[in-house]
């Protein structure tokens, strides 16, 4: 059966590292058997440019009716200055919560080859695999009440809502026990249940979620000490499941921990499997079109697509070790070189892991 990706390159970066994720899937789909068809749409400010909007209803209906879609990256100064419901990353938000992609996975995997770029000492980040579970469609992003205003004194003040309901919470607890119980059947919960109501909420159903998998061992920790843990001893962590705000922040920094946010992949899924896969990284304007950017971390978000949506998990790991192969040659985009390597442009980087491929 034929699989529809659609293909949403965006600002800065996106286009041409998603140009590289594309000959990978082309390869794919001509060598080993990969049956998908291709489809591209606007995204952030490039569709604000051409329609006045950050997820035109002809992009949202193009995703709605895709298997998966294939993100690159979003923003640029060039909009920051529109009110905030126009911005780029407001299409991304709407995107994400129109197609119900409520959980975010996160990996935190250090290529040994890399270990130098980790700004800890090798042996406390050697052999870190980390993967976190983000709520992503709720929580203070999503919260009512939200707005702005003036006090009575007339000071300027404004107000967000961290909310979940129950449901909300064993949705995104069960994909993350699931997802332990497939890799160390670690789970740990970061929640702030000493002094937020809505933690304490998350911590009981987390709780009662856990009398299910039996063979999962849960445990719970504040995000605050959560955060200290990640950078005093990251490899005690195996699968972590927290809320949205939470989840930003702590997968952001468990993407330095492996050198460089440039090689990390992410997957947004929903109840079905349909996913939107991205890198972590952001759309880097500065750097745009100049074959600088690093395009492992989209390759790295195709394999996610393989093994979490297209059921080819055998393909995955195909492209994983092409990666390593790259890297074992030395081949280095600017974010991870070092003295000893060959600097490679966001293309030859990408022919790199095609050429492995076929």
């Amino acid at each position: 059966m034929t699989s529809r990706i659609l293909v949403m390159p965006g600002d800065g970066v996106g286009p041409e590292i998603c140009r590289e994720a594309v000959r990978v899937l082309d390869v794919l789909a001509a060598d080993h058997g990969l049956d998908i068809e291709l489809d591209e749409a606007l995204v952030g400010g490039a569709a604000i440019d051409v329609e006045g909007d950050p997820l035109p209803e002809s992009s949202l209906a193009a995703a709605r009716e895709a298997d998966a879609v294939l993100f690159g990256a979003i923003g640029g100064p060039a909009w920051d200055n529109l009110e905030r419901a126009k911005r780029p990353e407001s299409g991304l938000l709407r995107l994400r919560s129109e197609l119900g992609l409520f959980a975010n996975l996160r990996p935190a995997i250090l290529y040994p080859q890399l270990a130098h770029a980790s700004a800890l000492k090798p042996d406390v980040v050697s052999g870190l695999d980390i993967m976190i579970v983000r709520e992503l469609t709720g929580g203070i992003y999503f919260g009512k009440p939200a707005g702005t205003g003036r006090t009575e004194a007339g000071l300027r003040e404004a107000w967000n809502t961290m909310r979940y309901d129950e449901a909300e919470i064993e949705r995104i607890g069960r994909t993350a026990f699931e997802i332990a119980r497939a890799r160390g059947h670690r789970l740990c919960s970061v929640d702030k249940a000493n002094v937020l109501d809505v933690s304490q909420l998350w911590r009981d159903v987390m709780n009662e979620l856990a009398g299910e998998y039996d063979d999962v061992e849960l445990t719970h920790m504040y995000v605050d000490n959560a955060a200290m843990q990640l950078v005093r001893a990251p490899k005690q962590f195996d699968t972590v499941v927290t809320t949205n705000l939470f989840g930003d922040i702590l997968s952001d920094a468990a993407a330095m921990l492996t050198g460089s946010i440039g090689m990390l992949p992410s997957a947004s899924m929903d109840a079905n499997g349909k996913g939107l896969y991205e890198p972590v990284h952001g759309s880097a304007p500065d750097i745009a079109g100049q074959g600088l950017a690093n395009p492992l971390a989209v390759i790295l978000s195709v394999a996610m697509m393989l093994r979490y949506t297209l059921d080819r998990g055998d393909l995955a790991d195909k492209v994983e070790a092409a990666v390593g192969y790259a890297l074992d040659r030395g081949l280095r985009t600017r974010d991870i070189m070092d003295d000893e390597t060959q600097i490679a442009s966001t293309q030859e980087m990408g022919g790199a892991i095609v050429d492995m491929l076929r």
